[in-house]
């Protein structure tokens, strides 16, 4: 890397602007990560109903959300979904756009989840009088909800890394405030390392957080 010097100055000035990048950034993986919970958790469940009209087009959802990239979701919810009349912002669109990407995957979660557990048990519940409503929201649901932590934990994750993503539909988060400054700076070797940094800080904080939340399950 012939002639290149390592510049302080500009990892200083970068700083204040990533900071206020990283605050964006959680707040839209936070909000996509309730919505998606809450939207996987439902699909999940339906995947398990007994009316196909209530599981083919789950499963069509799931399918779609894992059979296409995240990034031309993206473009399909921000750019896409004005064409019929629904016109987002750009922070909802993103947040639109992460929670239907985690919302297909945590389905999937909930569902694996809930079918290890040992069919004895709404065999049981069934004998008793209970309806298959019943069995999945008292006896499967509490029990599956130990299991799916893990991966449901790591799928939180995996959003926030998405959310990287979102920098072009020109959100303000992490990843766009590091293209700013390298477009006014023409730094990137530092800014990207830079980066690479805050990503990893914050990705090691939410690893952390995800250990405590299983060590307290078991």
């Amino acid at each position: 890397m012939s002639g290149f010097t390592w510049d302080w100055g500009v990892i200083w000035y970068a700083i204040p602007y990533m900071l206020t990048g990283t605050v964006v950034t959680i707040e839209v993986s936070l909000a996509a990560i309730v919505i998606g919970t809450v939207l996987g958790g439902a699909c999940g469940l339906l995947t398990l109903a007994h009316s196909r009209a209530l599981t083919l087009p789950v499963r069509a959802y799931i399918y779609f959300v894992r059979g296409t990239p995240s990034l031309v979701q993206v473009f399909l919810i921000y750019y896409a979904l004005p064409v019929i009349g629904i016109d987002l912002s750009p922070f909802w669109g993103g947040v639109a756009a992460l929670a239907f990407n985690a919302g297909g995957f945590i389905a999937e979660i909930v569902r694996a989840g809930l079918q290890s557990i040992d069919p004895g048990q709404t065999e049981a519940a069934m004998s008793i009088g209970l309806t298959h409503r019943q069995t999945l929201l008292y006896i499967l649901s509490p029990q599956a909800a130990r299991r799916i932590v893990p991966p449901l934990t790591n799928e939180m994750i995996s959003t926030f890394k998405g959310s990287s993503l979102l920098s072009v539909i020109s959100i303000s988060e992490l990843t766009r405030s590091a293209q700013v400054i390298i477009a006014e700076r023409f730094t990137p070797f530092e800014i990207y390392a830079v980066l690479a940094v805050f990503y990893l800080v914050l990705i090691s904080i939410l690893s952390q957080i995800s250990a405590y939340i299983e060590r307290q399950l078991r």
